[in-house]
């Protein structure tokens, strides 16, 4: 047998056998490691000089899968109202997830397999649609002051508000308007079953409330937007004046 093979190299094993190779060895990793500090740091600035931001998800706690800090992100002056947009994107949220449930009892009890995948629908398209089309782009136009995005704000958020009124009266027209829990479809339940028609009923309020906050919503941020358009035209017209006069 090989006898080198079982010698153990000393240097592997006592670390202080070269104390200047070793000291070297450390020295060029905290350079490294500086390097590539420096690096990211860079990109980074690189990233914020092109107007790129990095958005780290961070909501839900305890489940982040979307950015949003307002306290940070969004001007003083308009926290109040992003905080009411989300409020109103938590409603929808509810109503929908609310409108499930409802429609999973009329289910049971003998209202139709069609209607319950019809309310399920409404819920896995109508939650990250509402998020995408309406809440985020008038969260970056807050954070950015961009009327175009205030413009794609507005038309989407008026098919919100056109979808919870509809879904308030629930009008017989697909499946006799049973798969969304409105006035009528809660009234034409009470003949059948009490408990489903309490059910319908309670849904009935929270589309009413959301509808309501929805119109708060939208009638602030259409103030808002005028007052940023009027801050805009005063400074031109201060930049104008001071450029006249030079």
């Amino acid at each position: 047998m090989n006898r080198d093979s079982n010698i153990v190299d000393e240097e592997n094993v006592n670390p202080f056998a070269d104390p200047k190779k070793k000291e070297k060895e450390i020295a060029n990793w905290e350079a490294d490691l500086k390097k590539r500090e420096q690096d990211i740091k860079r990109r980074e600035d690189a990233l914020t000089r092109a107007g790129v931001t990095i958005e780290e998800k961070n909501w839900p706690p305890f489940f982040p899968i979307i950015h949003h800090d307002i306290t940070k992100e969004i001007p003083v002056h308009a926290q109040k109202l992003q905080y009411l947009a989300f409020a109103s994107w938590l409603g929808i949220v509810l109503c929908l997830v609310y409108n499930v449930v409802a429609v999973t009892v009329c289910w049971i009890r003998g209202g139709g397999v069609i209607i319950f995948l019809l309310a399920n629908i409404y819920a896995l398209l109508g939650i990250p649609l509402s998020y995408l089309l309406w809440y985020r782009p008038l969260y970056r136009a807050m954070r950015t002051d961009s009327a175009l995005k205030f413009g794609f704000f507005f038309l989407l958020y008026l098919i919100h508000i056109g979808f919870c009124i509809v879904a308030a009266v629930a009008p017989p027209i697909v499946f006799s308007g049973k798969s969304l829990t409105g006035i009528l479809s809660a009234i034409d339940t009470f003949s059948d079953h009490v408990l489903v028609g309490v059910f319908y009923l309670i849904g009935f309020g929270l589309f009413c409330l959301e509808a309501l906050l929805s119109l708060w919503v939208l009638q602030r941020a259409q103030m808002s937007l005028v007052l940023e358009i009027i801050s805009s035209i005063g400074d031109l017209v201060l930049l104008l004046s001071y450029s006249a006069t030079c």
